[in-house]
């Protein structure tokens, strides 16, 4: 029997027995006031009632996990080495001498090594950014990307429920979640879902997204996909603003493959061949777009040329210092350890004495709330500037930083290039946790903290993704 199916059938049941359930408390309410039984006996049907009231919302808190995740390791013909750059960028004509400087400046002191990839379409002289190029450039990220997840976790394309694409510079009709559900000849009521315009925290947002439809619809939908990448074809910018320029020195190709299901054997087409790797334990999203300051640090328009490209203003850093800590707030409540909480507010009452009082408020210990971080790979000098403001040590950001030196800025898709080098290492064993944190423009900060449940794995762990022909010379130190 088809596997959507299964779900009707069983959504039916469950229905059916709640209509059973009822109508059984109501027919024992009536026979017992017709008997004219002790007025105590009314609290049975009652607390039947209750009962199934509480194991229906029980059975709507659906516990999501994470059955296995894909990075995509570029080929190696689309290797772009920084001299290798900075040589295409004079040769392309379409730059005043002082842009190449400025961003051979950038792209020389961001930590970013010689490995990184770029599009073909960004390869020709001049490049080549039409829809065409962006749609190949798309299909040639996502598609290689899930096949690999597919094989690794055994699950069909047909037991899909729900695709969310994830892009956040590129929207073609159809849309990137259609070419993936086309693609696979995924089942007609397939549930899809483009997130576009969401910058580097779209990959969490997409996790949200699919969260909301494996709980909503937990009967009938059981897996769920979410794909994030950058086409990179639409976004280069040939113009002479340098606030505009930086996308261009640190965004590089890269794409990520999640997939999640509501099951608690995991997923596979049998429970037992592929159990989950990790649980969701909280996802917590935060903003400031009401504040035009916040909203206008980094927007998409045309410079004084006509010539659109992606601006990052000056205050970006102190809207994001401000974003960062409403959000910290938020969530440091709800994964801080109690220890910690007791610890911090016994430190916070203390400088708040008369005599000790100081201008500085101290800050929680963020590393009790995980053992392993990734963080937004913006550039190096920040990657470090974050960690340290968090209050985490040099081991803490290795993850970031040698993503970033091996793969560049990948958007969206980067947070699980991090994790892919954490699992490669070692380093994630069960009962671990791992806080993802993402920064978007608008601006926006949201986390996912996920907790290992798989066994540790004894095998060669490297022997697949895209740290597999590299990860013995990692950390650097350059």
């Amino acid at each position: 029997m088809d596997i959507a199916h299964q779900d009707y059938l069983l959504a039916a049941l469950y229905r059916a027995l709640s209509v059973v359930t009822l109508l059984i408390c109501l027919h024992t309410e009536v026979l017992i006031f017709v008997s004219q039984r002790h007025a105590a006996l009314y609290l049975a049907p009652a607390c039947a009632v209750l009962l199934l009231h509480r194991f229906c919302r029980r059975a709507a808190t659906t516990k999501i996990n994470l059955v296995d995740f894909s990075c995509l390791k570029p080929p190696p013909r689309l290797r772009a080495p920084i001299p290798t750059f900075l040589e295409h960028l004079k040769l392309m004509g379409g730059f005043e001498p002082d842009a190449i400087e400025f961003m051979a400046k950038a792209v020389q002191a961001s930590g970013m090594g010689n490995e990184t990839y770029l599009p073909p379409s960004l390869r020709y002289l001049p490049p080549e950014s039409t829809h065409g190029n962006a749609v190949q450039e798309a299909r040639a990220m996502l598609l290689p990307t899930l096949d690999e997840l597919f094989a690794k976790t055994g699950v069909p394309p047909s037991a899909v429920g729900a695709v969310v694409a994830c892009c956040s510079g590129f929207c073609p009709a159809p849309s990137l979640a259609a070419i993936v559900a086309g693609h696979y000849r995924m089942r007609s009521d397939v549930r899809t879902f483009n997130v576009s315009g969401m910058g580097c925290s779209a990959g969490v947002i997409g996790v949200d997204v699919a969260r909301s439809v494996l709980t909503a619809h937990a009967a009938t939908v059981s897996y769920a996909v979410v794909v994030s990448a950058e086409v990179l074809t639409v976004g280069w910018y040939h113009g002479r603003d340098h606030s505009k320029l930086l996308l261009n020195c640190f965004f590089r190709t890269g794409c990520s493959a999640v997939l999640l299901t509501n099951k608690r054997g995991g997923a596979g087409v049998a429970a037992h061949q592929m159990p989950a790797k990790y649980r969701l334990v909280r996802l917590v999203r935060t903003n400031t777009i009401a504040d035009d300051d916040s909203y206008y640090s980094g927007y998409r328009e045309e410079d004084d040329e006509g010539i659109t490209g992606f601006n990052v203003r000056r205050g970006v850093g102190r809207a994001f210092e401000e974003v960062l800590r409403a959000h910290l707030v938020t969530i440091a409540m709800s994964v801080l350890p109690w220890r910690e909480k007791v610890r911090y507010a016994a430190v916070l009452l203390r400088s708040l004495l008369p005599h000790r009082r100081s201008r500085d408020l101290p800050a929680p210990s963020f590393r009790t709330a995980a053992e392993h971080f990734c963080l937004p790979t913006t550039w190096g000098p920040m990657i470090r500037r974050l960690g340290r403001g968090l209050g985490l040590a040099e081991k803490e950001m290795e993850a970031a930083l040698m993503a970033f030196h091996r793969f560049g800025n990948q958007s969206a898709a980067t947070l699980w290039y991090q994790l892919a080098y954490l699992e490669a290492k070692g380093m994630v064993r069960k009962g671990d946790r791992v806080w993802q944190l993402g920064v978007g423009t608008g601006l926006k900060v949201n986390s996912v903290m996920w907790e290992r449940v798989a066994a540790d794995e004894d095998d060669d762990i490297v022997g697949h993704g895209p740290w597999m022909d590299c990860i013995h010379r990692y950390p650097v130190t350059e």
